[in-house]
C-alpha cells in the first residue's frame, strides 16, 4: 500500500537528499489553484537547492511518496479528499479512500520511506481553551515517535503557543529556532516565547540531528523557521483577524479536524487574503531552509546511518 515515486526511491537509495511534504495544505489549506501553484512552486524550491521532493498522499486506497503532476492537481482540485491524521490510515487504505496527509500521518509514512527531513507550514498545537477546553494535536506526539527533522513555522497563531510549548517539553521533543531566540508565531516572527537552542545554519541542525542514532532516540527534532519581516503581517492586524475568526468559530461551535481549515479561512477573509500570502511565503521559505538541511545530512554522510539505526 506504499508506492515510492521511481525518482524519490532511487534518490533514497543512493543517499542523496530528500524533502516530504504533507498534502493537507493542498486539499485543505488553501483555495484552489492558489493550492497548486504552492505546491508545485515549493517543489521546484526544493529542486532549486538540490534535494528531490517527495510530496505525500493518499489516492484510492495507497500511499503515494512523490505525487506527479496529476496526481497533485487531484488532490488540490477534488472535493471529496479526506483529512488523515496518523491514526486514519488503516482505515483510509483498507477501505481505498484518497486522503491527504496532515504532518502526523506524512511523518509516519517518511519514516517508513527512509525520509528524514519533512517540511511543512505549520504543525498542529494545543488549541485556545476557550474554543476547545482540551484538543492536542496529534502532530505533536508524532513528533516524539518518528525520527524525521520536521521544518515549519512554529504552530499557527491562533494555537495555544505557551501550553504547546510545554507540551513539547514534556515530551521531550527537541526544539530548535532558525536564527532566533523567539519560537515563531507563523504570520509573525516572535517576540514572546524565548527558547533554549538556536540553529545558526542548516548545517548547524543537521549536526543535532546526528546524535539521534548514537543516544538511542526515536523521536524527531523540530526546527522553527520564523516568517521572513518581509512577509509578515502586522502584530495588530492578524491579531484582530484572528479575533473575528474565533468569534466565528465559537458561534458555529467548530471543533476537531474541522477547526483548524475553518480557523485558517476566516483569518484570510478577516486580514483581506494577508494572511494566505504570508502563508504562502512562509511555506516557500521553510522549503528552502528544509532542502539545504537535507543536503547537509547526505554531504555528512549520515543520512544511511541514521536509516539504519
Amino acid at each position: 500500500m506504499l508506492k515510492i515515486n521511481p525518482e524519490v526511491e532511487k534518490a533514497i537509495k543512493n543517499g542523496r537528499p530528500v524533502v516530504a511534504l504533507e498534502t493537507t495544505i493542498v486539499s485543505h489549506g488553501m483555495p484552489y489553484p492558489k493550492n497548486r501553484d504552492t505546491a508545485l512552486a515549493v517543489e521546484n524550491i526544493i529542486r532549486e537547492q538540490g534535494a528531490v521532493p517527495a510530496t505525500i498522499g493518499i489516492i484510492n486506497g495507497t500511499v503515494h511518496v512523490g505525487l506527479d503532476q496529476d496526481q497533485l492537481e487531484y488532490m488540490a482540485s477534488a472535493d471529496d479528499i479526506l483529512k488523515a491524521c496518523e491514526r486514519d490510515l488503516p482505515f483510509v487504505l483498507a477501505r481505498g479512500k484518497s486522503a491527504a496527509t496532515t504532518v502526523s500521518a506524512s511523518l509516519a509514512v517518511a519514516e517508513q520511506a527512509g525520509i528524514r527531513v519533512f517540511v511543512t507550514g505549520g504543525i498542529g498545537g494545543v488549541a485556545p481553551r476557550d474554543i476547545n477546553a482540551f484538543d492536542i494535536s496529534a502532530d505533536i506526539p508524532a513528533l516524539a515517535r518518528h525520527r524525521c527533522i520536521t521544518v515549519s513555522s512554529g504552530v499557527k497563531s491562533f494555537m495555544d503557543i505557551a501550553s504547546t510549548l510545554e507540551m513539547l517539553e514534556t515530551l521531550s521533543i527537541p526544539l530548535m529556532v532558525y536564527r532566533s531566540k523567539y519560537f515563531p508565531e507563523f504570520f509573525i516572527p516572535g517576540d514572546k516565547h524565548e527558547v533554549d537552542w538556536i540553529a545558526e545554519s542548516p548545517a548547524d541542525a543537521a549536526s543535532v540531528f546526528k546524535t539521534f542514532p548514537e543516544l538511542g532516540y526515536q523521536g524527531g527534532l523540530l526546527l522553527t523557521v520564523p516568517v521572513p519581516e518581509a512577509d509578515a503581517i502586522d502584530k495588530e492586524q492578524i491579531a484582530a483577524a484572528i479575533e473575528i475568526a474565533k468569534t466565528k468559530i465559537k458561534n458555529l461551535g467548530i471543533s476537531g479536524k474541522a477547526f483548524t481549515p475553518l480557523m485558517l479561512k476566516s483569518i484570510v477573509d478577516a486580514s483581506g487574503g494577508k494572511s494566505l500570502q504570508a502563508n504562502i511565503a512562509l511555506i516557500k521559505n521553510n522549503a528552502a531552509v528544509g532542502a539545504k538541511i537535507a543536503v547537509e545530512l547526505a554531504k555528512k554522510d549520515i543520512l544511511k546511518r541514521i536509516i539504519k539505526s
